[in-house]
Formats: structure tokens, C-alpha cells, sequence
């Protein structure tokens, strides 16, 4: 993970206040020609925020607090544009939000009226941590370490002029195809898309960003981020430091098991597996909600141990009977993991030793919570070429160069369906199995049937196809998914590819 908090582009101030003018004119009013759906939408969305509970409060001002820090200090974005960029197009509840910087402290804080403030502060080697203390704050940042720009990639970002694409690149298509992904382009109402990149037989062909996000930033790649988890617990599978068929409560047991571990013990929770975590058929009685109160952002933005929220859910149903998409497995997976290292400085040391300086990269952040979690499911950014990296080293079978990071049959592990049938056949090792002819979210759509991908919120995406030595990648935040067509998009670009 990066180990340096990158310079926010603007001018640095002691401490900023984010008031725009957009959210300034922003009332409870519709247009009287608005059709009868947006009005009540609307209507119901106003309803809404005067009545928001604390909780709501809470939760949307930590989530704005984490959003701004990191966008400043992990993405070294100007802090006055990550508000209206990030949160503001959000929810009608971030009406009610204000956000102040401190740059010196780099800390970025959400206020709410009638709530307490939440404050998150970059800490080196976990990102942004909502409700740190001043006392938390580590020695101070060294620069960031971006590959070089002027090495080839993989040894650095540099890729390949388009003039030397080659044979098996139709010039003309590829370019139509990045074109069109960059069209609405900073507007948060259409796809929105951030950055592009695209490797084919090995080669970086296009490292592209909007904009405002120059190649080398990185970009938040929410839910894409469970897949690195999966690379680190295949990696202690493999080398015997994690039993995967064990149940949950014979591996995250010991001198540093997680307190809830003992009502596991006693029903019949004790009965999953970590694989059966890694591969979200838990049975935990949890949804996938993303809205303002929902069940996801109360475990962001709401807790300051991720993973006890996650395990205080009862089970629902038989433990490897049901595959449901969960945010809450992926971190309660990343707390077992945090259990079998024998102190917390060699678990939030892991990703980076293990898996991302082996392949060169260097801009990747893995956020924590207040407790020392990595939050596995959601807080993980990179470059754009980086994002690439990790699909290319699954495309390799976790080979990189000489040197195998992770053991031979990771592909193969990965891409096994989570169940025979149903939804849970289109997912795998925390990647969708998007080309599956029978259940993949991509079938009819063009792709081969071994496409994988790493997918996060607001349309962002790693499309790995092996068999056309492809990796595809997309950041952006499509805030309304209607506006971004993943499938055909990673189907225009191979189409150019040969």
C-alpha cells in the first residue's frame, strides 16, 4: 500500500472549509412540470432528510469526512472538489452535510446538524480512519512512490505509444471505443468515467484519465478491492498459515481472536467456513443496502469495527447452501486473516510485502477501520495501471516474471463458481464470473466465457480475459448505473483486440 500521504493539488491551508455554490442553491423544490414519479421521488427524498435520524446523520457525516480526507490525501486531489465530485451527487442527505481540512493534520471532518462531528485522519500505511485520535497520527509521510513514468510498464507506467500498437490492435476501433468511455466525462449525471486502461499480450496500450485525474492517481475501487483480499488469503492458504475448509471459529481462534468469536461458538454460526466467507455463502442474515440508512453504510461509516458488525448478524441460512453478495463477508474474511499474523504490524505490512511491491505496484492504499481492520470490502485505491497490475497477475495465474506470487492455480481457484447454480455460479473467489454463459452478468453479451472481474461501485471494473491475454479497467462513478454499460464497453475493446 502506498506509505505516503500525496500533496493535495490545490494550495495547502491550515484548514479549509468545502462550502460550494452548487450545494449552496440546493433546496426541497421540483419543477411543477416534473412528471408524477420524480415528484414523489422527490418529494419523498425531502421527507427524508428533515426527518433524517441521528443515525443517518452520523453515517452520511463520517462517510463525507472519510470521502474528502481521502480523496485529498490518499488521492492528492483538491480537497474543495472532492465534496461536490464524490458526495454531494450522492443522496439528497448530503444537503444537510459540511466538511472542513486541516492539511497540516491531514484531516478532513463531516458535520451534521445534531450530531457530533466525525473526523477522519490519514495514518500512515491504513488511509483515512474515521474517529482516530490526534495521537494516532504516525511519524510523517515519505512521497508517495509511483512507478516511473518514463519505464515501460510493468516495470513502470509508461505505455505503449499507440503508433506501435501493432498488428493486432485495430488503432481505429481502440480509440472509438476509450473515446466514447470518456464521454460525460466529470459530469456526475451521465457515466462519469475517471480513468482507462487497457493491456493486451502483456503490453500497457492505454493508461488514460480524465480531466482533473492525471495517470498515477489513485482512484477508490470500492468493492473491486475484495478481490485483493482473496489474493492475500489464497497466498496464507497456500503456504499453511490458513486452513480455508476450517470453520470460522478454528481459525480466527487464539490469543488475538476477535471478541464475537464466542457467540459463534454457540450456534450455529460455528458451522461456517472461512471459505465459505471467501465465497459468500455464509448464510448471515445480512442485505447488500446501499442506501443512506442501509445496512452497508452503517458498517462503513457507523462502526469502528467493520468486521463486529458484520459477525453480530444471526444466521439465515445453512452455512455453503446460499451464495448472497456480501460486504459484510469480505470484511468479516479480512478480520480472520488479521487473527493469523502474530501482531497488527505484520498484518497491515501484508498486502504491500506480499503481493503489491512484487508487482511493482506502488500507488495501492488498503483502508482500515478504527479498530485496525482492513476494510476488505470497500477502501481500497490505486492507479489505474496498478488496478491493471492485479488483473494481469491473476490473468498470469499469480506469476510475475520469475517470480510466482501466488501459488499456480490461482485462476483456476478464483474463477470456481461459488455455487453449482443460481446467482452464486456467476461469482467466484470475490470476482464475478461475468462471462459465465449460464449466470454471468456479461452472458449474451459478447465476452468470452472466462471473463472475470473485479467490479466496485459506480461502474468501476478489471475485466481479465484470458483467453485474450486482455485486461481491461475502468474507473468512474456512474452514480446512476443506467449511464454506464460495463459489458459493452469491455466488448468494444476487445472487439479491437486480436
Amino acid at each position: 500500500m502506498s506509505t505516503g500521504a500525496p500533496t493535495p493539488s490545490r494550495s495547502i491551508v491550515t484548514s479549509v472549509t468545502i462550502a460550494s455554490a452548487l450545494r449552496a442553491r440546493r433546496t426541497c423544490t421540483v419543477a411543477k412540470a416534473a412528471p408524477l414519479a420524480v415528484l414523489l421521488a422527490a418529494l419523498q427524498g425531502c421527507a427524508a432528510l428533515s426527518g433524517a435520524p441521528d443515525g443517518v446523520r452520523s453515517v452520511g457525516a463520517g462517510l463525507a469526512g472519510h470521502a474528502v480526507c481521502s480523496g485529498a490525501f490518499v488521492a492528492g486531489r483538491a480537497p474543495g472538489t472532492v465534496f461536490d465530485a464524490d458526495v454531494q451527487p450522492l443522496s439528497r442527505v448530503t444537503a444537510i452535510l459540511d466538511v472542513s481540512v486541516d492539511t497540516d493534520a491531514r484531516t478532513a471532518t463531516g458535520r451534521a446538524p445534531g450530531v457530533a462531528p466525525r473526523t477522519a485522519r490519514w495514518l500512515s500505511g491504513r488511509g483515512c480512519v474515521l474517529d482516530a485520535p490526534a495521537t494516532a497520527v504516525a511519524t510523517p509521510p515519505a512521497p508517495a512512490r509511483p512507478s516511473p513514468r518514463d519505464a515501460p510498464w510493468p516495470a513502470g507506467d509508461r505505455a505503449v505509444d499507440a503508433a506501435d500498437w501493432g498488428p493486432r490492435v485495430d488503432t481505429a476501433a481502440l480509440r472509438r471505443a476509450l473515446d466514447a468511455a470518456f464521454v460525460g466525462a466529470g459530469d456526475p449525471v451521465r457515466a462519469n468515467a475517471r480513468a482507462v486502461a487497457v493491456v493486451h499480450a502483456g503490453r500497457l496500450l492505454v493508461d488514460r484519465g480524465a480531466a482533473g485525474f492525471e495517470p498515477g492517481t489513485p482512484l477508490h475501487g470500492w468493492s473491486m478491492t475484495k478481490t485483493l483480499v482473496a489474493m492475500l488469503a489464497d497466498r496464507m492458504a497456500a503456504d499453511g498459515r490458513i486452513d480455508l475448509a476450517a470453520p470460522v471459529v478454528v481459525a480466527a481462534a487464539g490469543p488475538r481472536e476477535p471478541a464475537w468469536l464466542a457467540a459463534w461458538r454457540a450456534d450455529a454460526r460455528a458451522r461456517i467456513t472461512v471459505e465459505d466467507l471467501l465465497r459468500m455463502r455464509d448464510g448471515l442474515d445480512h442485505v447488500e443496502d446501499y442506501g443512506a440508512a442501509g445496512s452497508v453504510a452503517r458498517m462503513l461509516y457507523g462502526h469502528a469495527d467493520v468486521a463486529a458488525f458484520a459477525a453480530a448478524a444471526p444466521v439465515a441460512a445453512p452455512a455453503g447452501e446460499r451464495w448472497r453478495y456480501l460486504s459484510a463477508s469480505t470484511n468479516l474474511l479480512s478480520r480472520v486473516l488479521r487473527v493469523r499474523f502474530p501482531d497488527d504490524a505484520s498484518y497491515l505490512a501484508a498486502p504491500h510485502a506480499e503481493l503489491l511491491e512484487p508487482i511493482g505496484a506502488r500507488t495501492v492504499t488498503v483502508g482500515t477501520d478504527l479498530d485496525g481492520t482492513f476494510v476488505g470490502s470497500s477502501f481500497g485505491w490505486a492507479s489505474a495501471a496498478d488496478w491493471a497490475r492485479l488483473g494481469e497477475l491473476t490473468r498470469l495465474d499469480g506469476r510475475w516474471g520469475a517470480r510466482q506470487v501466488l501459488a499456480p492455480g490461482w485462476l483456476a481457484r478464483a474463477s470456481r463458481p461459488a455455487r453449482p447454480d443460481g446467482e452464486g455460479r456467476g461469482y467466484g473467489a470475490q470476482v464475478w464470473r461475468i462471462g459465465d454463459a449460464v449466470a454471468g452478468r456479461c452472458r449474451g453479451r459478447g465476452l468470452p466465457e472466462d471473463t472475470l472481474a473485479m467490479q466496485g461501485y459506480g461502474g468501476q471494473i478489471v475485466a481479465i480475459v484470458p483467453s485474450r491475454e486482455a485486461v481491461v479497467v475502468r474507473l468512474g462513478y456512474a452514480f446512476d448505473r443506467r449511464t454506464f454499460d460495463e459489458c459493452g464497453f469491455v466488448a468494444d475493446v476487445l472487439s479491437a483486440l486480436r
